[in-house]
């Protein structure tokens, strides 16, 4: 096993050799129209989108090739580094 990869402590070999039985679907609840009617809410008629909010300035992903040595410098500030590193060029570019 790779070092990086951590062990999962269970037993996969027998979760893939388990094959499901006709009862056990039993279990499973059956989808509805009120279950997909109930699955999106509505507020005053508007659908609710769940989750985190858009942001007002997104971020863009990108690849930069910096020296080792600016990188490192730069991480050693801790969390946030990035964050940073985006004020600066903002400061930087007069924005």
């Amino acid at each position: 096993m790779n070092g990086n990869k951590r062990a999962l402590g269970s037993d996969l070999g027998k979760v893939d050799a388990h094959a499901i039985q006709p009862v056990e679907y039993e279990e499973i609840p059956e989808l509805t129209d009120a279950f997909f009617e109930q699955a999106d809410e509505h507020l005053d008629g508007k659908l609710v989108r769940r989750g985190r909010p858009p942001k007002d300035a997104p971020k863009v992903p990108v690849t930069l090739r910096l020296d080792a040595d600016l990188v490192e410098r730069l991480r050693a500030g801790g969390q946030g580094w990035q964050s940073r590193v985006n004020e600066t060029l903002r400061k930087a570019a007069g924005l």
